[in-house]
């Protein structure tokens, strides 16, 4: 009987230790999920956001989108028809400045150029580019900043969480999910882009 229960103990205080290696292990190789997920839980950005999903089409391809493309609003409801490579395109006012920008729901910020930020009058010093990301083009530093007012259309958000890229980084600003996700809609259908305030 002693022997029963000491035999059981020990498998106990065994299956204990085990279970503990599981969880270090387990938490040292999803280390970067667990974190990730935590992030999301409680809503903190990561530091290593996702910029650009797909490479960013250079100033001229945005301006010749923009002639190409037929753009519709009424209401607070925006219709953007894709250019031949697929992307969406559309001049938005920021913070009062019209900027070329290209709408990007694999963007998980709004994702300013150096010199659009500029344009917009938001201005960084080289001190602010605190926060590494990852773009089409390979890792980059960016300055976190929040946008006062992004209007498209009709559409209007206020307060927009935004990233300026350094100089020369980034070839087009990307209107990322801090301006789409704070949309009632953001739906792609039939080659058209809708966007609903």
């Amino acid at each position: 009987m002693m022997r029963s229960s000491t035999a059981s103990n020990a498998a106990s205080i065994i299956g204990g230790w085990v279970f503990a290696g599981v969880c270090v292990i387990g938490s040292i190789i999803y280390f970067e999920d667990l974190r990730a997920v935590g992030r999301w839980a409680f809503g903190v950005p990561h530091p290593d956001m996702q910029v650009a999903s797909a490479a960013s089409p250079d100033r001229a391809e945005v301006g010749e989108a923009r002639k190409s493309q037929t753009a519709s609003s009424g209401g607070n409801l925006v219709e953007l028809r894709g250019d031949r490579l697929g992307h969406f395109t559309t001049a938005a006012q920021i913070n009062g400045s019209s900027i070329d920008v290209m709408v990007d729901t694999g963007a998980s910020i709004v994702a300013l150029t150096w010199e659009d930020a500029e344009r917009a009058g938001i201005y960084v010093r080289p001190s602010d580019f605190t926060h590494r990301v990852n773009t089409a083009n390979g890792l980059a530093k960016v300055a976190p900043v929040t946008i006062d007012q992004i209007t498209t259309g009709n559409i209007t958000v206020r307060d927009v969480r935004a990233a300026v890229s350094e100089p020369g980084k980034l070839s087009g600003t990307l209107l990322g999910m801090t301006f789409l996700g704070r949309l009632t809609r953001a739906e792609l259908r039939r080659g058209t882009l809708i966007l609903e305030e």
